[in-house]
């Protein structure tokens, strides 16, 4: 199947390399071209440098004195030019208060890593972007 994502990149902020190398295998597979970032520092160089990034993976915990909260906080912020930017959070963080927070600052989903698979994640990336993935 030929993907119609026009390559289209997502950038994957998780501090577990396992993890992260892991998920970017997967998005690979599925058609995506993927940058990785472990620490809030990192990501937002990736942004300022001017990858086009359509679509962010977003961790809570990650290195660094900055969490997940704190990136979104600065791509959605008002006049931010990549506050359009999809953001799907991916974590071990579950509170109430946590996941409402996320939503509050533009977060597109919530999902616990424990109750989703990649590919569930995955595919609503897809259908997001309006693009359709390749299947294994």
């Amino acid at each position: 199947m030929i993907s119609t994502l026009d390559k289209k990149v997502i950038l994957v902020v998780e501090d577990e390399r396992a993890l992260s190398d892991a998920i970017k295998a997967k998005l690979t597979k599925t058609g995506f071209d993927v940058v990785t970032a472990r620490a809030v520092t990192q990501a937002l160089q990736y942004l300022v440098e001017g990858v086009a990034i359509d679509a962010i993976w977003l961790d809570h915990y990650l290195l660094g004195k900055e969490n997940g909260l704190d990136l979104i906080a600065q791509v959605k912020e008002d006049g931010s030019k990549w506050k359009n930017v999809p953001i799907f959070v991916v974590s071990n963080t579950v509170s109430p208060e946590k996941v409402q927070s996320y939503l509050r600052l533009g977060a597109n989903k919530y999902y616990t890593k424990s109750n989703f698979k990649l590919e569930e994640i995955i595919n609503d990336i897809c259908a997001t972007l309006k693009g359709i993935c390749h299947k294994d």
